[in-house]
């Protein structure tokens, strides 16, 4: 059914690549199921080459079906922003969603949602609100982008906590964060081993998604060489391209003399390999030092692998609630003892039966019909 409401949408979208933008194109899927009329504005230039850590910015996949999306955005030109928000303005939408995760982007949406006309409500989505690698001046940056904002949503509680203690008379919703509904199904754990060449008979643990220093994957590796897991069959596979140095994980693996028991992708994971990689794993490890939420786990969710996350609030609430998991502090010994406890008894044999209660629990057309009854509410 179609909607009189108009809907923009901006950030990372297709051809953009990563989590962030993923979500993006699964938003507005969702919002135009619902009945939306919405407009996806992506970025022309997102970051600079020389800033941007990765291989590329850029997606090789095929757009997302049934959605729009135009590149118009330059984040680093003022003189952009205001021809941004005059086109906006043209089509007199409802609201505008900011897609906010970094204090990076506070002069470019800030400098679009001045120029917007009064009667469009502006809300921030956000996925960080207090970044991982803390500058000194972020909180400037984001005061200067709240500053411009109607109201705030959230894929997790502890964000819209954060967002609360900052601004506490501002309006914000506490979301989760949903399973893609786009992602391929799991296949034989047998037969995504034999195409990945990874052995059959090894129980694997599996760290996926870029590689930055709050993941702790080098805390990971340290466990490997700890009791009792240095005595287990178990394995490590890493997947995921490193937005830092790969040569100091490389140099940690063999002064451990781990290089037989870890298996290295170090690319960025395609939709296929993310389906891949998941299939063939016994679980899932995200021994973060620091988080928000993380993409990860419900891709986990969705292929239905058990996790071990680190004791951090918006990691462990949803792991603790559906019984998908553990729960591990945040050391090497800790984490050893923690993955050794997992493949004894039938603890991950627990924890996959749970995934099967949980089918509608996390869906994008939940969370697209709360964001917009919020929205609404404003």
């Amino acid at each position: 059914m179609k909607s009189n409401k108009k809907v923009f949408l901006l950030g990372p979208a297709h051809p953009f690549r990563g989590g962030i933008a993923d979500t993006q194109n699964q938003l507005a899927q969702n919002l135009k199921l619902l009945g939306y009329q919405v407009f996806v504005y992506t970025f022309t230039k997102q970051y600079p080459n020389f800033f941007f850590p990765g291989k590329t910015q850029f997606s090789d996949e095929q757009p997302p079906n049934a959605i729009k999306i135009e590149r118009k955005i330059h984040s680093y030109k003022p003189s952009n922003w205001n021809k941004v928000a005059q086109t906006i303005n043209a089509e007199k939408p409802d609201t505008v969603i900011f897609r906010y995760w970094s204090p990076v982007l506070a002069p470019c949406w800030s400098g679009i949602a001045r120029n917007l006309d009064k009667e469009i409500k502006k809300i921030g989505l956000i996925d960080n609100w207090k970044p991982h690698e803390k500058k000194p001046w972020d909180s400037l940056l984001t005061r200067m982008f709240s500053k411009q904002m109607n109201g705030f949503a959230t894929f997790s509680s502890s964000v819209g906590q954060q967002i609360e203690s900052t601004l506490p008379n501002s309006p914000v919703w506490k979301g989760f964060h949903p399973i893609a509904d786009n992602l391929p199904p799991v296949i034989p754990k047998e037969k995504a081993r034999k195409i990945l060449g990874w052995p059959e008979n090894k129980k694997i643990v599996l760290f996926f998604g870029l590689i930055r220093k709050y993941k702790g994957l080098d805390l990971l590796i340290a466990a490997f060489s700890k009791q009792p897991l240095n005595k287990s069959d178990v394995i490590l596979a890493i997947v995921g391209e490193a937005y830092e140095s790969e040569i100091k994980y490389m140099e940690m693996i063999e002064s451990l003399a781990l290089k037989d028991r870890v298996l290295l992708d170090l690319n960025y994971a395609t939709t296929e390999k993310a389906r891949l990689v998941f299939s063939a794993a016994d679980l899932v490890a995200q021994t973060y030092r620091s988080a928000t939420q993380s993409g990860v786990t419900p891709m986990a969710y969705h292929f239905q692998v058990p996790l071990l996350v680190s004791d951090i609030p918006s990691l462990k609430t949803p792991v603790l609630e559906d019984s998908t998991g553990e729960i591990c502090k945040i050391n090497p010994q800790e984490i050893a003892e923690r993955l050794s406890y997992m493949f004894s008894g039938d603890v991950l044999t627990r924890c996959k039966s749970a995934f099967l209660k949980l089918k509608n629990k996390y869906q994008w057309r939940t969370f697209g019909k709360s964001l917009m009854a919020f929205i609404n509410r404003i």
